[in-house]
C-alpha cells in the first residue's frame, strides 16, 4: 500500500510547484525583508531520478538547496548538525521487534528533516 496519493509531475514546473507547496504547508519558510547588514545566500533546484531495481523509473525528486559554499562559519552559521542512525541501533530495534513480536512498517515522509 502506498502512503502517497500524489501523481508524479511530468514537467519541471509541476515538480517545483509541488516542492514549494510542501515547504509552505509545513511553514518552513516565509518571505521577509533581508536586514541591510546581511547578504542573501543563493539557492538552486536539484532534480534526481530514482530508479527501481529493474531499471525503470520509480519517481522524480526535487529539492531546493542553498548554496552553502558561500557561507562563512561564525558569520552565517555557528553549528552544524546531521542526525544519523548507527547500524547497531537499527539491529537493536529489529531484535526487540522480533523478541516482543512487534509489527514493523516502513513509510516515506516528504520533508522529514523539517519535522
Amino acid at each position: 500500500m502506498s502512503l502517497s496519493s500524489h501523481v508524479e509531475p511530468n514537467t519541471y514546473s509541476k515538480t517545483i510547484q509541488r516542492e514549494i507547496d510542501s515547504l509552505e504547508s509545513t511553514k518552513t519558510w516565509e518571505i521577509s525583508l533581508l536586514p541591510k547588514d546581511k547578504v542573501a545566500i543563493g539557492c538552486k533546484w536539484v532534480f534526481k531520478i530514482k530508479y527501481k531495481a529493474n531499471g525503470t523509473i520509480d519517481r522524480y525528486k526535487t529539492r531546493l538547496v542553498e548554496k552553502g559554499y558561500t557561507k562563512t562559519k561564525g558569520i552565517d552559521y555557528f553549528d552544524t548538525f546531521s542526525p544519523t542512525t548507527k547500524i547497531t541501533t537499527i539491529r537493536l530495534l529489529l531484535s526487540l521487534a522480533f523478541i516482543y513480536n512487534w509489527k514493523l512498517k516502513q513509510l516515506n515522509i516528504n520533508n522529514v528533516f523539517l519535522h
